[in-house]
């Protein structure tokens, strides 16, 4: 039904003077915006003044005027009622939202701390592993009983220069200690050699020393397997050299 049937009833009650309460007032605003029901009811208010104006026929009997009120009578309204949320129940949900907005931030800034900490401590947990296996590997080269100890000496020196290699073939893991070494000169270094049964010098490692002249190497980059027939020290370039290019100063051979 359209807004204009809906007052159909109203504006004919109006017209002849009948509506009043809140059917009234309802039809009054409705009136105050709608052109059409005003031209409409302009127009029942003409014919209710002919009526008027014809009213000193015969009054008519109490039948039609039973039919007519009943006609007229307008039928019950089922009310919509707007159901409104109360203010505080809005204000309730927007403030449950939001607390649970910052649960769900601090939540998952917790989760990334965790996170990174965890990453941190297997980082740490992994350096001090690979501490702890080179650890053993030293000990294992000073320690093991297939470790190849040979002492290099320099003659007619006092006290007398020494120095020590531990060396594993078959895992070419190699400790080297220095004793009692001479100074070097600026832009030099002793560099140590694997001296093969077959084959060309290996560098070995370079070291240079403190002011006791003591030095050292561990674990140097060699390939497995390869047997010493004897390790020797010469002076050399601090960058290193591929093949020695001065006098050896010390030698030693396999014990």
């Amino acid at each position: 039904m359209s807004v204009h049937e809906q007052f159909a009833e109203d504006l004919a009650l109006h017209a002849l003077g009948a509506l009043d309460g809140a059917d009234k007032h309802a039809l009054e605003q409705h009136l105050a915006q709608c052109s059409s029901c005003r031209s409409e009811l302009s127009a029942l208010q003409s014919d209710a003044a002919l009526l008027a104006l014809s009213a000193t026929g015969p009054a008519p009997s109490s039948r039609v005027r039973d039919d007519l009120l009943r006609a007229t009578t307008p039928e019950p309204r089922v009310v919509e009622v707007a159901v409104r949320r109360r203010p505080w129940v809005l204000a309730f949900s927007f403030s449950l939202a939001a607390v649970l907005a910052l649960v769900a931030v601090f939540l998952w800034t917790e989760n990334r701390g965790l996170t990174i900490s965890l990453a941190d401590t297997n980082r740490n947990f992994s350096l001090q592993q690979d501490q702890l296996n080179q650890a053993q590997d030293l000990i294992n080269t000073l320690t093991s009983q297939d470790a190849r100890r040979i002492t290099l000496v320099a003659a007619k020196s006092v006290p007398q220069p020494q120095g020590k290699v531990f060396y594993l073939p078959a895992k070419a893991h190699l400790v080297f200690l220095a004793s009692n070494m001479a100074p070097l000169p600026p832009g030099r270094a002793y560099e140590l050699w694997l001296i093969p049964i077959n084959g060309a010098p290996i560098p070995a490692g370079l070291f240079k020393t403190d002011a006791h002249g003591s030095g050292s190497i561990v674990n140097p980059p060699l390939r497995a397997g390869v047997e010493a027939k004897a390790f020797a020290i010469t002076v050399e370039p601090e960058s290193g050299s591929a093949a020695p290019t001065s006098q050896i100063l010390m030698v030693g051979a396999g014990e």
